[in-house]
């Protein structure tokens, strides 16, 4: 097993930073105020040939309420978890009484702790850790984490007593999903359902995700990583730039996942927002999943006027599930896995050339291209380009002067022949170039002088015709 590391601390002490020195990558965001991160999020570090897992966690004070009270609970439950925490002070605020009450808490949890004094930049390292002494953590550690000062002494110390690790194989992250939606809808809770656990916060309060939390599971032996994304607002709605972080986090995940779920809230019904995130999930070529959330408690004329809402504005989406659920009460969650499933096989198939092939020739057969300049539109083959979307390249001549119609003609017989669902497809037509193209064509004398024969034949012809009509007259 990999050793655990919990990073943990006051709001606002670098934990995020020393997050991504750890993992060496961006994962976490880093901004200067406190409360940025609220979830326990996960990362991959690596030390040499030695690798471990790093848990990023929200701000414990001591005297929180409301969302602060459910973000320390997960920094305490970050702290069961892990074979060692590092428990991070600011070195140039100094010591505050939400240190002491948090080292009160590690030395009574029997963890291995490590007292670590960061933002040490700049001042005496040795003045900077005199005050935290007194927590009776021992020797206190200090690290500048914004300039990666004493990191990799510090993992070094760490982990010196654990053994390298066996070589394992890769781990299959599986289907990654993506669940996405405007503010407040329920997409934390979601999360928590399909996880069977209290895996991420939850609040009634819009804006309570932050981050693109990614949490790998199981689920009938098979993989797949859910992804909690924060909500995303209309444009003119976002001032803090905390958020304009997020959303750019959100739309970095859909573009990772390979299918999205659409977390719309049936009871304010589908809105303009809701509309430019399924354009943005349908752009990024993802499957998709829409999931109509808190369907419990709603009479009967407003569950038929949510339905002729999809029917009115949801026409272009037609090839995405459409799922009526409440994540609260669990009431058609679970149906959302075979939806999942069906989209992600669709997104990821494979077809042979022959069959594409064959298949382009029957539905040509039963309707031919219009003709252009006299001339009919040949579509000869077609092939698979890619997956996740689907992307079927169809060759032939005139094919840039094929009309829309013949193209969405095209389009929903392979859909309905191929049986695909909960994925776009899309399709590239190319044109095979004319290799005689901008060519000179050089006569041979032989040919000249056939050519020459030819004209004069021509030219006789036409005046023995003129003589006639001549004599008509």
């Amino acid at each position: 097993m990999l050793p655990v590391i919990a990073l943990v601390g006051r709001p606002n002490v670098g934990k995020s930073t020393l997050f991504n020195r750890l993992t060496r990558s961006r994962d976490a965001l880093v901004h200067d105020m406190p409360g940025v991160t609220r979830d326990r999020k996960y990362g991959d570090g690596k030390l040499g040939e030695k690798p471990f897992i790093v848990i990023d966690t929200g701000g414990i004070t001591g005297g929180e309420e409301g969302i602060d009270h459910e973000m320390a609970r997960q920094s305490l439950q970050a702290i069961e978890e892990a074979d060692v925490v590092l428990f991070l002070v600011d070195g140039r605020a100094g010591l505050n009484p939400s240190d002491e009450m948090i080292a009160d808490h590690l030395r009574r949890s029997n963890k291995e702790a490590h007292l670590i004094v960061n933002k040490t930049d700049g001042v005496d390292p040795d003045v900077a850790m005199a005050d935290f002494h007194t927590l009776g953590l021992g020797e206190p550690i200090a690290i500048a984490a914004a300039h990666n000062r004493g990191v990799r002494l510090l993992v070094e110390y760490v982990l010196g007593g654990y053994p390298e690790p066996e070589e394992t194989e890769e781990q299959d992250t599986g289907v990654r999903i993506a669940i996405v939606g405007r503010p407040n809808v329920g997409k934390s809770t979601l999360v928590n359902r399909l996880l069977g656990e209290e895996r991420v916060v939850v609040f009634d309060e819009a804006g309570t995700t932050r981050d693109s939390i990614y949490i790998p599971y199981e689920r009938d032996g098979k993989p797949y990583t859910i992804i909690d994304t924060a909500g995303v607002r209309r444009r003119k709605n976002v001032k803090e730039a905390v958020e304009k972080f997020s959303i750019i986090k959100t739309l970095q995940a859909i573009k990772d996942s390979n299918v999205a779920v659409l977390v719309i809230d049936a009871r304010q019904g589908v809105t303009e927002q809701d509309l430019h995130m399924l354009s943005f999930v349908m752009d990024a070529g993802r499957a998709l999943v829409i999931a109509f959330n808190k369907w419990d408690g709603m009479s009967a004329d407003e569950k038929e006027d949510v339905k002729a809402q999809v029917q009115r504005r949801l026409e272009f989406a037609a090839f995405a599930r459409f799922h009526f659920i409440s994540a609260l009460h669990g009431s058609g969650v679970g149906d959302l896995y075979r939806s999942v499933n069906e989209a992600y096989d669709c997104a990821m198939a494979k077809w042979a050339t022959n069959r594409l092939t064959t298949l382009l020739e029957d539905v040509v057969a039963d309707h031919q291209p219009p003709q252009v300049a006299g001339r009919r539109i040949k579509l000869r083959y077609a092939h698979q380009g890619g997956s996740n979307p689907p992307v079927i390249v169809v060759h032939g001549n005139q094919t840039d002067q094929l009309p829309q119609s013949y193209r969405r003609y095209l389009q929903n017989r392979f859909i309905k022949v191929l049986k695909i669902r909960g994925t776009p497809v899309r399709f590239e037509f190319k044109t095979g170039d004319n290799p005689f193209a901008g060519k000179k064509n050089t006569l041979t004398p032989r040919q000249q002088a056939k050519k020459e024969r030819m004209q004069k034949h021509v030219k006789t012809l036409k005046k023995e015709k003129a003589k006639k009509k001549l004599k008509r007259k």
